[in-house]
């Protein structure tokens, strides 16, 4: 079993990834597989709305965005983690989930269905909650079950040193490694008994102008 953590900071090794490590170590520590992967610090395209993602089965910019979605296809969950600007996920990230996630619903044979996902944040103060419900919003529409911990899943700080002193906000990642490592061998303990993933009706469309 691998979950993919998933660095949406513009900072490869600050205080998202100090978090990221954590629940690292403590799902190394249940024996689950972890990688990473990191935005990088260079300008995201948002989405066009060109659509070409239905007829190309990933996004027709061809970018860290494809580069995700081929990775995601090999892990069986993840944790995206995000620092805080103005009380929301951060831009390039926005960018970056909008189209990885449009690209897989329209594509017609999800990688990311069933996973399971789990959202972390980063942040100096405040504006924490919002950009958690922002964060989850992506998973909760891809029928993807979301892991939870004994806190909503943030930290605090200005810089690594200082998130690794929010002793709370480390607790609260580890907590959510021992949930996410526990829903992932429940899975796979279904699996081995035949449990079949649920029907999927075709998709409804409706708008709201009559």
């Amino acid at each position: 079993m691998k979950v993919l953590l998933i660095n949406g900071s513009p900072h490869e090794k600050g205080c998202t990834y100090t978090a990221l490590r954590e629940v690292e170590a403590t799902l190394n520590r249940e024996e689950i597989e972890t990688s990473h992967f990191w935005i990088g610090n260079k300008p995201v395209s948002g989405c066009l709305a060109c659509q070409s993602c239905g007829k190309l089965g990933r996004c027709a910019i061809d970018d860290k965005v494809n580069k995700l979605l081929d990775l995601a296809g090999c892990a069986d969950g993840f944790v995206f983690g995000a620092p805080v600007h103005w009380a929301g996920v951060n831009g390039s990230f926005t960018s970056l989930l909008d189209r990885l996630f449009y690209a897989d619903l329209k594509s017609g044979h999800s990688v990311f269905y069933l996973k399971p996902a789990a959202g972390i944040v980063s942040a100096r103060r405040a504006g924490t909650t919002a950009a958690l419900d922002q964060l989850m919003k992506y998973a909760s529409h891809l029928s993807m079950p979301i892991i939870t911990s004994s806190y909503w899943n943030m930290v605090h700080g200005n810089r690594p040193e200082e998130v690794l002193q929010d002793l709370e906000g480390m607790q609260t990642m580890r907590d959510l490694a021992r949930n996410m490592a526990f829903f992932l061998k429940c899975r796979e303990a279904g699996a081995e008994k035949g449990i079949p993933l649920p029907e999927l009706e075709p998709h409804v469309a409706t708008n709201f102008i009559r």
